[in-house]
């Protein structure tokens, strides 16, 4: 076992990937000589070469559509997109040629594209770098959608969807990249959890608490300081956002019979409101109470004085936790002062 922040962790197998398989390729902005600018990347070049890693112009629809045209030929190419807020430019490129490729071709091309966007809030970045983006690709069928939260699965995870056929979007918890964890380098990826696969990472009986990325170290915090209150808090880490794993999900709420579901993206229309729905529809006979949702709000993404406010933090989850027990104002508190904001 090594010691690794989840960077390192993302670097290690990215290097195990490329060394194993000389059809996987490492391209996008800075990722060659500057070795990415969270430095991800770092190394790889000197390394594998500039043939294996591949700086390229600042171009993301470029950058995805020189990756199909690749995949076509048989490689396996890993695209960096800098910040979250850039992969707008690429949109079309994934919805529309990347994710219906293989259904519109009857099965004939597969395109094994990897795409890590560093995402969400909490660095005191400004907008285009502070993004949640996550639904707008859940919601697009024909893709993966996966993140991480500790070291141990980025470096798991990653190889996992670059061996995969199918096209993946790899969101990475840019706030958690120095977090450290021990890393197995030597695991055998065959034994590992699916990467389409939920993970309960702290077993509990009063309340399901289901989050993901970055959200994941605030969940576990809440869980420890609602036990201190006598409260015993189920974490659930999704991992896969699409497919979502909802049967370990209504496993867990069949148990404590409340859920409580957070995110940073907005609340309208986010992840939270696919989770709550399908938990609802699977456990209605079980719930106590109605599922809450803890998430950002429905405005632009603030500037770093007020981001604070935007992100989920550990007073926000446990409100939640309250709301599910009964022990505060279901949805009053959190959202009455975003009526009628402007979206």
């Amino acid at each position: 076992m090594t010691t690794l922040t989840l960077a390192k962790a993302l670097n290690a197998g990215l290097r195990r990937s490329l060394a194993n398989d000389d059809k996987v390729v490492v391209m996008g902005e800075d990722v060659g000589r500057l070795g990415g600018v969270y430095r991800v990347t770092d190394g790889l070049q000197t390394e594998f070469g500039p043939r294996r890693v591949l700086d390229t112009p600042l171009a993301e629809s470029g950058i995805l559509g020189t990756a199909v045209g690749l995949a076509y030929r048989g490689y396996r190419p890993v695209c960096e997109i800098q910040f979250d807020g850039f992969v707008y430019v690429a949109f079309d490129q994934i919805v529309s040629q990347l994710a219906k490729m293989h259904a519109r071709t009857g099965g004939a091309v597969r395109l094994p594209i990897t795409i890590r966007i560093p995402v969400g809030g909490g660095l005191g970045a400004a907008e285009h770098h502070s993004e949640s983006p996550e639904a707008y690709f859940a919601h697009t069928a024909g893709l993966r959608v996966v993140t991480v939260s500790d070291p141990q699965d980025a470096y798991t995870v990653l190889q996992q969807a670059i061996a995969c056929d199918d096209p993946v979007v790899f969101f990475e918890p840019k706030r958690r990249y120095h977090l450290k964890g021990e890393v197995n380098e030597a695991a055998d990826l065959r034994s590992a959890d699916p990467m389409d696969a939920a993970r309960v990472v702290v077993p509990g009986t009063d309340v399901t608490l289901v989050t993901f990325g970055s959200l994941v170290t605030t969940a576990r915090d809440a869980a420890v300081a609602a036990a201190d209150e006598g409260v015993s808090i189920e974490v659930v880490d999704l991992r896969s956002l699409s497919p979502i794993d909802h049967a370990t999900v209504a496993a867990s709420v069949r148990k404590t019979g409340r859920l409580v579901v957070a995110h940073e993206a907005p609340h309208q229309a986010g992840l939270g409101a696919e989770v709550a729905a399908a938990a609802t529809e699977r456990c209605f006979d079980h719930l106590e109470a109605a599922p809450v949702r803890v998430t950002g709000h429905d405005v632009p993404y603030p500037p770093a004085k007020a981001e604070q406010h935007q992100v989920p933090d550990l007073d926000r989850i446990l409100d939640g936790v309250d709301r599910v027990l009964g022990r505060g104002a279901y949805g009053a508190s959190e959202y009455a002062p975003f009526e009628g904001v402007a979206r």
